[in-house]
């Protein structure tokens, strides 16, 4: 694989029948994650397709003029022409692979898929998930000496690198931003020997037998597994929830918020997300309408008091959303007033959603324990019902669900797995 500069951009990428680019940054954890596909594929695909990186940053000019704003970036080139997605972020094996077989014949994708042999590994705790439950598991696990590999769909952090920022994390004086705390804790995974294999596809996971196939053809066997696939945010499953998400509608203050600047926008719920992030969205928006069901918000006090003083908010209490769409610019929410049962249309630029959350176990289809919620059920040193599998984070049942709680069942589970393995 070359490195190349913008001098060489023409010779190197515009001139070959097929190139393939990668934008990336130095001290860039996305980067690193991408690094060991972009070198596997280069071992398939090299015959085929010419791959080159290039220094973002040291090429900003080249970079700016081709639209890449981020590292790292991917862009797919035949004949001198861009074709096939842009792939930025956390960047998966499999759509790295859709786009190069974009760029050969059919003969030659058939040809290298058939050199894509099966792979087997082994380790003796596989964490599923890479937030804070996982990441602290993960440093205990790995300082007492037992081989552990964290695997993640996304990148290392989990909700926490979508929080703008966290301020009841102890050794933090000051608030620290989010996706910095997930940083932390990943880089002292890595250091204490954590191995991780993130922004992968997870395509099998058998509990019993204790084997999790990723990207289609690897398989890793482990001799205990960690669950901690975390919550996602809980949706409405109301008429244009799902048709206007990414397009008006968004369950990250942290992601877009900044995107409303000095304009109107909509939050469903009363909570604590729904009140936190609202105060976040204030930073930038000019009103906000917060919509919820109850008489009260339910968030804690010290929160509901400075949300309530904001004078660019305004809540309607006691009041449900039935549908989302869309006129022209604006998003319309229609809500029903619980108390008379008459509906009524309001108007915003955006909609944010924070209605709690729902564990993620969709992966899992042995019979895990639950609770009347859907989350699995562990005895106090985070056991499940399956032998060698334990539970850890937002997705077990429990009362409370912070970054603190997450971190002391990591704790926990690490400590009693270390003991049983010997």
């Amino acid at each position: 694989m070359k490195e190349i500069s913008s001098s060489d951009f023409e010779l190197e990428v515009l001139s070959q029948s097929a190139c393939v680019v990668d934008f990336y940054s130095t001290e860039c954890p996305p980067c690193e994650a991408v690094a060991p596909k972009f070198e596997s594929l280069h071992n398939l695909y090299g015959e085929h397709v010419h791959f080159v990186k290039i220094f973002r940053q040291g090429n900003k000019e080249l970079a700016t003029k081709l639209g890449v704003s981020s590292s790292p970036t991917l862009l797919f080139y035949k004949n001198g022409v861009r074709v096939g997605d842009q792939l930025s972020g956390g960047v998966k094996k499999s759509d790295i692979i859709k786009n190069l077989d974009l760029l050969i014949t059919p003969d030659e994708v058939v040809k290298i898929k058939s050199g894509m042999k099966p792979s087997n590994t082994s380790h003796d705790v596989v964490i599923l998930g890479a937030g804070p439950a996982a990441l602290a598991a993960g440093i205990y696990l790995a300082q007492a000496k037992t081989d552990t590999l964290i695997i993640d769909t996304a990148l290392p952090g989990g909700q926490v690198s979508t929080t703008h920022q966290v301020s009841n994390y102890p050794g933090f004086e000051e608030p620290i931003q989010g996706y910095m705390l997930g940083h932390h804790m990943s880089e002292q995974a890595k250091k204490a020997g954590v191995k991780f294999k993130v922004a992968v596809d997870v395509s099998h996971v058998d509990l019993i037998k204790k084997e999790i196939v990723i990207d289609e053809f690897e398989t890793i066997k482990a001799k205990t597994i960690i669950i901690a696939t975390g919550a996602s945010p809980r949706k409405l499953n109301i008429p244009g929830e799902k048709e206007f998400k990414g397009k008006g509608l968004s369950y990250c203050a942290t992601c877009d918020a900044k995107y409303f600047q000095d304009k109107e926008v909509i939050v469903i719920g009363g909570g604590n997300s729904a009140v936190e992030e609202s105060d976040f969205i204030a930073r930038f928006a000019s009103k906000i309408t917060m919509v919820h069901q109850f008489d009260t918000l339910t968030a804690n006090k010290e929160a509901q008091e400075k949300i309530l003083n904001n004078p660019k908010v305004k809540v309607l209490f006691q009041h449900e959303p039935r549908a989302f769409a869309k006129e022209g610019d604006k998003m319309v929410v229609t809500i029903e007033d619980l108390l008379t049962h008459e509906t009524k249309k309001i108007a915003a630029d955006g909609v944010f959603i924070f209605v709690g959350m729902s564990p993620n176990l969709d992966i899992f289809k042995e019979d895990l324990q639950k609770d009347k919620w859907g989350y699995i059920l562990t005895d106090e040193d985070m056991h499940t019902n399956i032998k060698g599998v334990f539970a850890i984070g937002d997705v077990i049942s429990k009362k409370y669900r912070q970054i603190t709680t997450a971190v002391a069942d990591g704790t926990i589970a690490s400590i009693v797995i270390a003991k049983e393995l010997g």
